[in-house]
């Protein structure tokens, strides 16, 4: 018993030894900077490594610099700067709209010197113009203005839930006039820190308040009307869904909130299931599914608005990249919130031809006195085979069925930034979609595209000007799509559009022997169409943002670009053996081509068939071996590659394919 006590008390004192001897340690090493490699947006890390000074790195985006350490790239995307321009410029007309109905006028760098150049005054008129104004208003009534970079009193109160970097909030800071406050959140303390430190650098400390809180339970604890944030942005690591809960209750009357999602695999309809399981809906494999995207979210985002009596209306919403990115404004209602089922369908898609039919979960109608009543919607608009091809539907939704933008509004962000392009370093490109958004048709969802029409029936591809002119013949409305470069949106219906595939069908003729009588190309062809196309190319045929030569459409802008790895604890730098990995991960499900070498010496060891029968007219240039086979040659079996290949112990045959084997 005394050695087991002596044995204990000795394995006591060396463990006790050991740790102050590893604390005074610790002690003495110099402490560096925080290094917020691998927080995330709404998530803690555990056990990162710190970073040295030696590995800072300064980027400049707009009029915001940001420092980061280079072994952490999530908090930088260059990609993702068209997504950050376009909610400066968006909260910047949100801002405008905002404070000019209290009276008070913004400025904009920039804006002021190019409206001159527009309207095309001398200064001496323009001095008078002012003059005569300032008369006019007495001295207590001039306007009052907010100007970049300045706290308005009146102005927006701005809230970033999941800040990382602040670079988003310190850019709202800079550019956009009219705000209050910014507040950058995250949950992470390095991230705090970190921002911390660009807030000091970007001397935005009077505007920006960096806050470390969960975003949910910050969001939570401004439910209250008096408390409420005019702006909230959303732009998490994949989904938002855990966010918008409470952000549709955290945003003002009328506020405006911009929600980013990135997990377009599920939004596109890889997962049905997991789509349902974060946003309510099951999304479908389409053609159209970018926009099918969009209003998914807008659904799920008025679905959870509705639960507190509340309602979103659309002002923008954009597919770019590998994300969506919507802009909507909150009210409150109880009359407008009955009319929110009237307003989301689900969509029957055929899987044969593609065609899709929407299918509204509630009617509105009107009633005596002015009233609206509202009503069970009566369905479903199709039969349980497809009218063209005979195949089944596929259910999906509910999704969003109206307008998906306001084109007033947009049409004032696209005034704004064409009169003042080098306010922003993606004008061009928000110029371009923005043009387009102005040419879709309002009131049509989803669309077809040019492929899925032509592959459908097996038959070469009209050109786009061309099913337009169609359609507009026919006497139908068409329109481009921003989410897709060949798409075709209509409000001709899905008989009329078929007839057109194959008036075109028969001035380029299929082989119909070729087609299986089961196909959706057969069943299609098989029947006459109603509707005689003119394909005759008309001017109105080609929009105006496809004449202008427009940049509509993203470009590949970098190497191995796209969304960035979620950070991990240690924060490791991307060098070469990441650059070396996401290169093999390229097109790494196509095979790589053979060497012609390495071909030629392989087929070299299959022997000829025909040269056996005394039909081979090759000789010598023969790609095959004309040596006669030996009786141990595991060659001698027939060649894959050869045209005439015999195969020994076909399926069925009844021949063990191998030891062990039944």
């Amino acid at each position: 018993m005394p050695r087991a006590r002596i044995g204990l008390w000795l394995s006591l004192t060396l463990r006790s030894t050991r740790s102050l001897c590893r604390a005074g340690f610790m002690e003495g090493q110099p402490q560096g900077p925080p290094n917020p490699a691998g927080m995330e947006n709404g998530t803690e890390p555990c056990g990162e490594e710190r970073a040295s000074e030696a590995q800072e790195t300064t980027v400049t985006e707009g009029a915001a610099k940001i420092a980061f350490p280079s072994a952490n790239e999530v908090f930088y995307n260059p990609v993702q700067e068209f997504n950050r321009d376009l909610t400066c410029a968006v909260i910047t007309e949100f801002a405008r709209i905002q404070l000019g109905a209290k009276g008070i006028q913004i400025k904009v760098p920039g804006e002021k010197d190019v409206q001159k150049v527009v309207v095309d005054l001398s200064e001496q008129e323009e001095e008078k113009a002012e003059l005569k104004k300032g008369a006019n208003l007495a001295p207590g009534d001039q306007p009052r203005t907010a100007a970049v970079g300045e706290i308005c009193e009146e102005g927006l109160r701005v809230l970033e839930g999941l800040a990382a970097s602040g670079l988003r909030s310190i850019r709202f800071a800079r550019e956009v006039p009219g705000l209050q406050s910014v507040v950058a959140n995250d949950a992470s303390a390095r991230a705090v820190d970190l921002m911390c430190r660009n807030v000091q650098l970007n001397a935005v400390a009077h505007l920006v308040h960096p806050r470390q809180a969960d975003a949910r339970m910050l969001m939570y604890q401004h439910q209250r009307a008096s408390e409420r944030f005019d702006v909230i942005d959303l732009d998490p690591y994949g989904s938002p869904a855990p966010f918008l809960d409470a952000a549709v209750q955290a945003v003002s009357e009328g506020g405006l909130l911009c929600v980013t999602c990135t997990d377009m695999a599920v939004l596109a309809g890889n997962s049905g299931e997991t789509c349902y399981s974060k946003y309510g809906a099951m999304a479908l494999k389409s053609r159209a599914c970018h926009e099918m995207a969009l209003r998914i979210v807008l659904h799920s985002l008025d679905l959870r608005a509705n639960c507190y009596q509340r309602f979103v209306v659309p002002l923008l919403s954009v597919s770019a990249d590998f994300y969506v990115r919507v802009f909507v404004r909150v009210f409150t209602g109880q009359a407008k919130v009955k009319a929110s089922a009237s307003k989301q369908a689900l969509v029957f898609q055929c899987v044969g031809c593609g065609t899709f039919h929407l299918q509204r979960l509630g009617k509105a109608s009107g009633a005596s006195g002015g009233r609206v009543k509202f009503s069970a919607a009566c369905g479903p608009p199709i039969s349980p085979e497809c009218e063209h091809c005979g195949q089944r539907h596929q259910l999906g939704g509910p999704l969003w069925a109206e307008p998906i933008h306001d084109l007033d509004f947009v049409g004032r962000v696209l005034q704004a930034v064409s009169a003042n392009p080098g306010r922003f370093h993606t004008s061009e490109r928000i110029q371009g979609v923005l043009s387009v958004i102005t040419e879709e048709l309002p009131d049509v969802p989803l669309y077809y595209t040019l492929d899925q029409l032509s592959s459908t029936i097996r038959c070469s591809t009209p050109s786009l000007l061309q099913l337009r002119s169609a359609l507009l013949h026919a006497g139908f409305r068409v329109s481009l799509s921003h989410a897709c470069k060949n798409a075709v949106k209509t409000d001709a219906p899905s008989s009329a559009l078929w007839d057109i595939m194959r008036c075109w069908e028969k001035e380029c003729p299929v082989k119909r022997e070729r087609l299986s009588e089961t196909s959706p190309a057969f069943r299609i062809l098989s029947v006459e169409p109603r509707l005689q196309a003119n394909f005759a190319v008309r001017d109105d045929a080609n929009p105006s943002s496809r004449q202008r030569g427009l940049k509509r459409f993203q470009a590949n802008p970098e190497a191995n670009w796209g969304p960035r790895p979620r950070a991990r604890p240690g924060g490791k730098a991307a060098g070469e053996a990441m650059e070396e990995r996401r290169r093999l991960h390229q097109n790494k499900r196509k095979e790589p081509a053979e060497d012609p070498v390495q071909r030629a010496a392989r087929l070299k060891t299959f022997p000829c068939k025909r040269f056996k029968e005394g039909t081979c007219q090759r000789g010598d240039q023969c790609c095959y071996s004309h040596s006669p086979p030996t009786p141990e040659d595991p060659a001698a079996a027939a060649s894959p590659d050869h045209p005439k290949a015999s195969h020994q112990n076909p399926p069925g045959s009844g021949v063990a394919a191998g030891p062990g084997v039944d």
